[in-house]
């Protein structure tokens, strides 16, 4: 961080640029007296929006040519969904804060003709609409009936699609929908207890270079220890099991009267198989205890589950193996 001037890469999407208009907007208010600009920049997941993210790949679709910006200092930070960032970050690039969870629920959003007011109220067969093959499984351990569509796109190119089409629904995170103003087109919110989030869902990582102390210190005070901790927890789980786009794993961590827990799973792309479970501990061993419970369910059946994924994606139509 060289001076007062900052700049922010971002993607163009509605929901990238009002999470990036957010974080300068808090910059701003900084008492070192920021000037704070944002530079669009288009990722691979921005460019191909024909096939699945199961089929491209998962590693930096959203944030490979962001971190190319800060690594040649075009710009000096950069704002993202966390759950975008892999959990492997690029040498010589660190994730300098954290800020506070929005909302880690999906929900589901009828389609505005057909009045399904639950994902219970739907008919034999309904159609839904995802690109995660993590709502994918969790979808069809509730109703194996359910008829699964991959959709992509942002937001408002989803809620287009699916005011064309003849789906009865689709599944999204709840807090881009808040951010958005778009809450009233939630038909159901979903709890953890049906669908488990994905890593990092609901919360805004800011990358920076690895050695800018000065912007590391500047962004403490955007910065959530507990939501921090919790998506640490979260992306050690991950990062254990190696999984992202294409295998259907779902967890959530949060803090609870000063402690860490944790719940995760793992299912196989037909929803048949789903092996879950939860640990608990001290905030401060968070990743520690992701790794603990990734071991768990690792030994009480994921290892076959994921096993069996990777050798036999490339059979299911539109995803490919990782």
């Amino acid at each position: 961080m060289a001076d007062k001037h900052l700049v922010i890469g971002t993607r163009g999407s509605d929901l990238a640029l009002w999470q990036s208009t957010h974080i300068k907007t808090l910059l701003e208010t900084h008492p070192a007296g920021l000037t704070v600009e944002l530079k669009t920049i288009r990722t691979t997941g921005d460019k191909i929006l024909d096939s699945p993210l199961s089929k491209i790949g998962d590693k930096g679709l959203f944030t490979k040519e962001l971190e190319h910006a800060l690594l040649d200092q075009a710009i000096d930070l950069a704002v993202h969904s966390l759950k975008d960032i892999p959990t492997q970050i690029p040498e010589g690039l660190a994730i300098g804060a954290v800020t506070q969870r929005e909302d880690v629920r999906d929900v589901f959003v009828s389609h505005p003709s057909k009045g399904h007011k639950h994902l219970s109220d739907l008919p034999s067969g309904a159609v839904l609409a995802t690109g995660s093959l993590r709502r994918r499984c969790q979808l069809l351990q509730i109703r194996p009936d359910f008829k699964i569509v991959d959709i992509r796109g942002n937001l408002a190119t989803r809620m287009k699609k699916l005011e064309e089409s003849d789906w009865d629904g689709m599944l999204l995170a709840r807090a881009g929908m808040l951010r958005l103003g778009w809450e009233s087109r939630i038909t159901e919110i979903l709890p953890p207890e049906t669908v488990l989030p994905a890593v990092g869902q609901g919360a805004l990582g800011i990358e920076i270079r690895e050695n800018d102390e000065a912007l590391r210190s500047l962004l403490s005070f955007v910065h959530d220890q507990d939501t921090a901790a919790a998506v640490k927890g979260e992306r050690a789980l991950l990062r254990w099991l190696e999984g992202g786009c294409q295998v259907p794993i779902g967890t959530y961590g949060r803090m609870e009267a000063g402690a860490f827990f944790l719940d995760a799973m793992i299912g196989s792309l037909d929803g048949k198989r789903v092996v879950r479970g939860n640990i608990s501990g001290p905030p401060d061993e968070s990743e520690k205890l992701g790794v603990q419970l990734a071991q768990q369910l690792f030994s009480k059946g994921g290892k076959t589950i994921l096993d069996e994924i990777r050798s036999t994606l490339s059979d299911v139509p539109g995803v490919s193996p990782p």
